[in-house]
């Protein structure tokens, strides 16, 4: 069963929220002209008290070019610690989750580039970037002379995405980049629709070698393609958990596994956690990205139209009543301390 939703005191999402309140983004499929590079454009606004930090963890299988607009981050590479408060990073696909926590109030702009995109536009191999942040805006999408990099405060989340995508459409015009691999964009599709496909049976279906399959998803993935199916298998799993996945799926997901020892052996590499240390609190980062993927994903598969409501976990009696009992917890607790 998917953990509940668990409602936190002092988080206000302005981007979008569960219906248990949990945050999150403003997240859609880019432009038509930029979809051959460009596979998510998100925004995201959440407001918190200044000393309130959220503590979680970051899980993304997408190269992001990120705006930071406001909020004090900290994130955990192989590189050590990486501090962004205002400002353009390059975040790579992670190959397991990333520690991350942010202080304050924090608003993000987004651009999460297809597998083999980056190599096209900027002539940086992905294998480089896994795991890891760097302090750099490549495509120049924010403005570093403007007090709010080029982004005000008073826009909307839609003008805000509109906004980079105008940015990213100036960069393709100039660069004229090719456009990636087909084999990676088929790869991409295979692991959304059933990520226990062998490299084999993929390559024999796409009328090309082992070797060759090999070859493209580790430079356009940054990992081999066994790595990225299990990959893929974990994060569809964590968003059934984290009730942010059409339900519909739940039986498909859990039998790709072989059995419970193999769900939770292969959940722990992933997530670092067991699937019960995982449902057990709320999950305020993964659930603003897996949410992205997960509708991505739907989208891909044309299961929902791209803009449509997304099917989400309806709530049990059981959840309700467990919410229910929380909300009354918190509230006596501050009816004591006052």
């Amino acid at each position: 069963m998917p953990g509940s939703g668990r409602r936190i005191d002092g988080v206000e999402p302005r981007s979008g929220a569960t219906a248990d309140g949990m945050p999150l983004s403003l997240n859609r499929a880019p432009a038509p002209d930029l979809d051959p590079w460009v596979g998510r454009v998100v925004v995201t606004r959440v407001d918190v008290p200044p000393d309130f930090e959220v503590s979680c963890s970051v899980f993304n299988d997408l190269a992001y070019s990120r705006i930071v607009l406001k909020g004090d981050w900290r994130a955990t590479t192989p590189d050590g610690k990486v501090c962004v408060e205002r400002g353009p990073v390059l975040v790579g696909p992670q190959s397991r989750r990333m520690d991350m926590t942010c202080r304050g109030s924090f608003a993000t702009v987004n651009i999460g580039f297809r597998p083999g995109a980056l190599a096209c536009l900027i002539d940086t191999p992905l294998d480089a970037l896994v795991d890891r942040v760097e302090l750099d805006d490549p495509l120049g999408l924010a403005d570093g002379y403007a007090p709010d990099l080029g982004y005000p405060a008073d826009a909307s989340s839609e003008e805000l995405a509109l906004m980079v995508e105008d940015r990213v459409r100036a960069f393709i015009r100039r660069k004229r980049p090719r456009h990636p691999d087909p084999i990676s964009r088929a790869f991409e599709a295979a692991s959304f629709v059933d990520p226990t496909i062998r490299p084999g049976e993929f390559a024999a279906r796409h009328d090309i070698s082992l070797r060759q399959v090999e070859r493209i998803v580790r430079r356009d993935f940054g990992m081999t393609p066994r790595t990225a199916l299990r990959r893929a298998r974990a994060m569809d799993l964590a968003c059934h958990m984290l009730g942010i996945a059409d339900r519909q799926e739940e039986q498909e997901f859990l039998l790709r596994f072989f059995d419970q020892s193999h769900l939770i052996r292969e959940f722990q590499c992933f997530f670092g956690v067991t699937p019960q240390a995982f449902r057990a609190r709320p999950r305020v980062l993964l659930t603003l990205n897996l949410e992205a993927r997960a509708a991505r994903r739907l989208e891909e598969l044309v299961r929902i139209a791209p803009g449509a409501r997304r099917p989400r976990h309806e709530r049990t009696e059981e959840e309700e009543e467990e919410q229910e009992e929380e909300a009354a917890t918190r509230a006596q607790k501050r009816r004591n301390e006052s």
